[in-house]
């Protein structure tokens, strides 16, 4: 079983309904799949990889002094010891940082600032993209969901992007690379390493595999997607692995409301009597708390802000 892989240059072509057919498959049946020939240059691609791999090397000395290395190697010792040792499920195998319109970037190497702001530009279009398909699909005016996520253009939605990368680990049996959770926001882009596996789906109960897809963008629906279609497209709990080879490379941007954007379920005229399954809230009231809850389900999370 594999995630879905489109060719989403065929939107704008002959077999634009055959494509937006397979994106409504994707995002029904699985909350993930991957575009290929999205429109994002190549060369770009190959840039961001280069300077996010050479910020991580600037990074790698100081990833093997952090919580997740030390609580691991204590562990170890208490085994090698005699000691009967659990799994630590409270961390995560990961390096990490995030890029914001206005927070503080890494500056070295020289060319990450300028490459990721052109990427970032890049992947913000095709996030719009994105989504305009998915109003079609729902049957929703162009331009819905960014409205939604914009309070009908009064707050700028949230875009951000999380550089990560999970090195490899001489114990994946006592560590995850990344927890299994849903994404709290909207659309979710990510650039994955197209060597180094370990990301998977949950789906129907089986762990799957997200294959790796040269330059390829895997699409993913968070928990607000989910709520604004009114349960027809759900998010879906992923996770990533730790591995005792290779570098795993992650690159992953979101596109969320704005903290101050209410969210509600779609109205169909045809169903104005059907009562909606998801509450209407703000979303800075979901994110308060999802925060403390995201490797949880998430089924409590939208009681939770329901009753705020």
């Amino acid at each position: 079983m594999a995630i879905p892989v489109i060719d989403f240059s065929k939107l704008d072509g002959k077999e634009r309904a055959q494509t937006l057919a397979k994106i409504a498959n994707g995002c029904e049946e699985w909350g993930f799949f991957q575009l290929v020939n999205h429109g994002i240059p190549v060369e770009l691609l190959e840039r961001v990889k280069k300077v996010c791999s050479e910020c991580y090397k600037l990074r790698e000395e100081g990833f093997k002094e952090s919580i997740p290395v030390q609580l691991l190697n204590k562990l170890v010792d208490q085994e090698m010891e005699g000691s009967t040792v659990k799994r630590l499920d409270e961390v995560d195998w990961e390096d990490v940082f995030f890029l914001q319109d206005d927070n503080e970037w890494p500056s070295n190497p020289p060319e990450f600032q300028e490459t990721m702001k052109e990427y970032r530009k890049e992947v913000k279009k095709l996030a719009e993209k994105v989504m305009e398909a998915m109003d079609e699909n729902l049957g929703l005016e162009k331009g819905y969901i960014k409205k939604a996520f914009s309070s009908s253009g009064e707050h700028e939605p949230f875009f951000g992007t999380k550089v990560s990368h999970y090195p490899p680990c001489p114990r994946p049996d006592l560590v995850n690379g990344l927890r299994a959770h849903t994404d709290a926001g909207g659309v979710v882009l990510l650039f994955q390493d197209d060597q180094v596996g370990g990301l998977q789906i949950l789906k129907h109960g089986r762990w799957i595999d997200v294959q790796p897809v040269e330059n390829a963008i895997v699409i993913n629906t968070g928990d607000q997607i989910e709520v604004v279609s009114n349960g027809r497209y759900k998010s879906a709990w992923h996770r990533v692995l730790a591995t005792p080879d290779g570098n795993r490379r992650s690159i992953a941007s979101f596109y969320n409301p704005s903290f101050k954007a209410i969210i509600a379920p779609l109205t169909v005229p045809m169903e104005e009597e059907a009562s909606a399954s998801y509450p209407k809230f703000v979303f800075g009231d979901y994110m308060d708390v999802y925060v403390k809850h995201k490797f949880e389900p998430k089924e409590p999370r939208f009681e939770a802000v329901a009753a705020m």
